[in-house]
């Protein structure tokens, strides 16, 4: 594994990157940085050249100064790959990561030869996401929003472990998928910054979230990128059964269950996830 410091957009972004291939952009979600997607690397590396970053907020990238979203994540996305020398890549997003695909879609489709989504946010979940059998889902993201998360989260180690480990436990339905990496992840967003950085996205998102539950979402141009998605069975955050509008979203959709997994499919059961990520990338068209 390698890993670079690269500048763009106006910050430092650090990168690890590992094989050969055609190269794949891999983006991780919350809360998570590039170590989440390690296990897919190594099962990935004697096919692709793989980029994993940290977005800005997390990890050993530069920090916003203040709320930072889905649009701006994407513009970094991009200039990313202008700096890493990438005229085309494939992309591979989970949870937040999904989030920022969706905009790098939008304004820059001919820089992307396919799109590879876990679970994530789309439009179409509309107010589902703010059900009253759901509200206890979903109260992290008003918390994260408030001045004084970072300080009680961080007030000490034992504080941050558990508040982390908490979300990557429960949402997970193969309980031990992140027990060897806890102490890491834990590090990580004990790091200067990270634990704001990671919330900014959820400041940022409020305005556009609460529309999305009102049914008031604007209606976007479709992705017509070639996109597959393999949604877990059972992930307590984004139920199945909310992928039943994807098809106004992506035009060209290869959607399927991911069985006997939770919320984080590509740690959970990387075997498979790296079987579905290369099928899919050895399937589409690069210029």
């Amino acid at each position: 594994m390698e890993h670079l410091t690269v500048r763009a957009n106006g910050a430092a972004f650090h990168v690890a990157r590992a094989g050969t291939g055609k190269p794949l952009l891999l983006l991780h979600g919350w809360p998570e940085f590039w170590l989440t997607w390690e296990p897919v690397m190594a099962r990935l590396a004697d096919r692709h050249t793989l980029y994993a970053p940290d977005l800005r907020g997390f990890g050993d990238s530069g920090k916003p100064d203040g709320p930072y979203g889905p649009d701006q994540h994407a513009a970094d996305m991009l200039a990313l790959m202008d700096a890493l020398g990438l005229a085309q890549a494939g992309v591979v997003g989970h949870d937040v990561g999904g989030a920022v695909m969706q905009p790098m879609a939008r304004a820059a489709p001919e820089r992307l030869a396919g799109l590879f989504f876990f679970d994530f946010v789309y439009p179409g979940i509309g107010p589902r996401m703010a059900e009253p059998e759901r509200l206890n889902n979903i109260w992290y993201q008003s918390f994260h929003q408030m001045e004084m998360a970072p300080s009680l989260v961080g007030a000490t180690r034992d504080a941050c472990r558990t508040y982390i480990g908490h979300f990557l436990k429960s949402w997970a339905y193969h309980k031990d998928a992140f027990d060897d990496v806890l102490d890491a992840f834990t590090d990580n967003f004990l790091k200067p910054g990270n634990l704001a950085g990671g919330s900014a996205h959820y400041r940022a998102s409020h305005a556009g979230r609460i529309r999305m539950m009102k049914g008031e979402a604007p209606r976007l141009a479709p992705i017509d990128v070639p996109t597959c998605i393999r949604w877990a069975e059972h992930d307590p955050l984004f139920p199945y059964a909310w992928t039943d509008r994807l098809g106004e979203t992506f035009t060209n959709l290869d959607l399927a269950v991911f069985p006997d997994v939770g919320h984080f499919p590509h740690r959970e059961d990387p075997d498979r996830a790296a079987r579905e990520i290369a099928a899919f990338f050895k399937r589409v068209d690069w210029s």
